[in-house]
């Protein structure tokens, strides 16, 4: 009996996060790999600055849409600067046309301002609007912007395209899971170029609507997760293409907060294997919420 009533005692916090594992997702990422999957993980405790887990988090993958953070990055920090003018309207015909992602195709207005463009970037993945970004600050701006940060496995090659021919980069954007979760750590602690500029991108990527993977597991409003009431912290970036998922961000509770990235590359032969990567992805996710609640 007294060992009983000793082990429903509730735990001090930092001796409950130490106790906390992410068993079920490595046996996940276990599994992808054994399939043929090409894998990248890592997660970092943002109270301490500890890794948590990581691995091959140093191997530089395609990582699909989310290379558009260092071009939101490069465009806020223009903003701030005055180098660009965020009532600046761009128009759409200007532009090679892409029918990925996005709404802005869809959308009867012809031009839009460079912030809105910004804004359909991180909340819808919109690939015209990212282009159309691409094309105004210029690719050699988001690299040189990216040795600023002082990432070196982290690039954005090319736009958005419909189909890659042999004249074409065979990515839009590669980059390492760790630099990914550094990115997003730098973000939320306000290091990214400055604290203003930290917060507009944050800002931006709080919009994401894409809630499908890891953040699947936070029970959020994929539409409206600014202000959560239960006090949850949560921005996030996905990317996807065919055979690439990827995602990252920052996920902050009562306990804890980390900063995290998951790549994921692997044979898209059927929607069973589609299924199989994505459920590692929401595998994370719960052991994450474990991690910060």
């Amino acid at each position: 009996m007294r060992g009983s009533r000793r082990s429903n005692r509730r735990l001090p916090r930092r001796a409950a996060v130490g106790r906390r594992s992410f068993t079920s997702t490595l046996k996940a990422l276990d599994e992808l790999a054994a399939s043929g999957a090409r894998i990248a993980v890592r997660i970092t405790d943002l109270d301490r600055g500890t890794t948590v887990l990581a691995g091959d988090d140093f191997v530089v993958l395609p990582i699909a849409g989310l290379g558009v953070v260092p071009l939101l990055i490069d465009v806020a920090a223009g903003f701030e600067s005055g180098a660009l003018d965020p009532l600046e309207i761009i128009d759409r015909s200007s532009l090679d046309s892409t029918t990925g992602a996005g709404v802005w195709q869809h959308l009867k207005a012809p031009a839009l301002p460079l912030s809105d463009l910004a804004v359909l970037t991180a909340s819808t993945g919109d690939t015209l609007a990212a282009n159309a970004l691409i094309e105004r600050v210029g690719l050699p701006a988001v690299r040189a912007r990216i040795e600023q940060l002082g990432l070196t496995q982290t690039a954005l090659i090319d736009e958005f395209r419909d189909k890659r021919g042999p004249d074409d980069a065979p990515q839009v954007a590669l980059g390492s899971a760790r630099e990914l979760a550094e990115i997003f750590a730098a973000l939320v602690n306000s290091e990214a170029v400055s604290a203003g500029v930290s917060a507009q991108v944050a800002e931006w990527l709080s919009l994401n609507h894409d809630l499908s993977l890891v953040a699947s597991a936070t029970g959020l409003d994929p539409f409206a997760h600014e202000n959560d009431e239960h006090g949850l912290l949560f921005i996030n970036k996905t990317g996807h293409d065919a055979g690439i998922r990827v995602e990252a961000g920052v996920l902050a509770g009562p306990r804890a907060g980390i900063s995290y990235a998951l790549i994921v590359c692997f044979d898209d032969l059927s929607i069973a294997h589609r299924l199989r990567a994505h459920q590692a992805f929401r595998t994370l996710g719960v052991d994450l919420m474990e991690y910060v609640f």
